[in-house]
């Protein structure tokens, strides 16, 4: 059985959806923490069960008769996070599975400046001492958080941020549909992959571009100070931990870390990936 956490999540639900594409919904399980939310996949013959990351007890339960277990990474950042993945990682190992995957990210490193790529790193680091097979999943990082870099700039005309660097911006979509592919057996990798990301990377500045195409009004990019745009975050009710985090990725795009792009994504795809103008497009038009 093929076992997918965190399934009525925005990564989670898309891999269940692309991996029921492949295989019988009888050769797959989810672990949800809330098992009401999952009645409709429990419907279509998925079996569900509660399995809770931070109630490593609940986790026998819901991983029982695992060949593979799928670990999407928890929405939580620094200890919390990687006491949970490696919960879930250990509880995979004791239900059996012959493979544990992980949803990491291009760059998950030691010493990023974006706090998130530490906490990616420390669970490969626990996953590859195991012993145990596993694929740890070399995400790009999610295109959907472009729109929410965008600010007022539609008003505006200014995209106002700090200063930035390329990124190699992926769809969600495209992710969800590799993962599948992957825990399917159509495609098969040992420890990290190489990047799944688009083909391109694009920094703020192309953003706006894409912007000024897109919707016939020109936007300007602004380039804001660290400190400055991390207190208007604050004064909108953001809290100053999260805000400093965020501050973060800038400080890491601007060093280059999310400028790793690569062809796997679209080899496994089979397609080309999602562009930055298409997800921009979807964004607009569901405003």
């Amino acid at each position: 059985m093929i076992i997918v956490t965190g399934a009525t999540g925005r990564l989670g639900s898309l891999i269940v959806e692309r991996l029921l594409d492949r295989v019988p919904a009888e050769r797959v399980g989810v672990s949800v923490r809330d098992t009401a939310r999952a009645a409709g996949l429990a419907e279509r013959g998925v079996r569900v069960r509660r399995g809770d990351f931070a109630d490593p007890g609940s986790l026998a339960g819901a991983f029982e008769g695992a060949a593979r277990v799928l670990v999407v990474s928890a929405d939580e950042v620094g200890a919390a996070a990687v006491t949970r993945h490696t919960a879930a990682i250990d509880a995979a190992r004791a239900a059996g599975a012959e493979r544990v995957l992980y949803t990491s990210h291009q760059a998950a490193s030691a010493d990023s400046l974006f706090a998130p790529m530490v906490d990616h790193a420390a669970t490969e680091a626990h996953l590859a001492g195991t012993g145990t097979p596993y694929t740890a999943l070399r995400n790009g990082f999610y295109a959907s958080t472009i729109p929410m870099l965008l600010g007022r700039a539609l008003e505006t005309g200014e995209l106002v941020a700090p200063e930035d660097g390329p990124v190699s911006w992926t769809a969600h979509a495209d992710l969800a549909e590799a993962a599948a592919a992957v825990l399917a057996g159509e495609h098969g990798f040992e420890g990290p992959t190489p990047p799944l990301t688009g083909p391109d990377v694009v920094d703020l500045e192309g953003v706006a571009a894409v912007l000024t195409e897109v919707t016939g009004r020109t936007v300007k990019r602004v380039v804001a100070g660290d400190e400055e745009w991390a207190a208007g975050l604050v004064e909108h009710g953001v809290p100053a931990e999260q805000a400093s985090m965020l501050v973060g990725m800038f400080r890491a795009s601007r060093r280059g870390e999310f400028a790793v792009t690569g062809p796997a994504l679209e080899e496994v795809l089979g397609r080309p990936a999602t562009t930055v103008r298409a997800v921009l497009e979807e964004a607009l038009a569901a405003r």
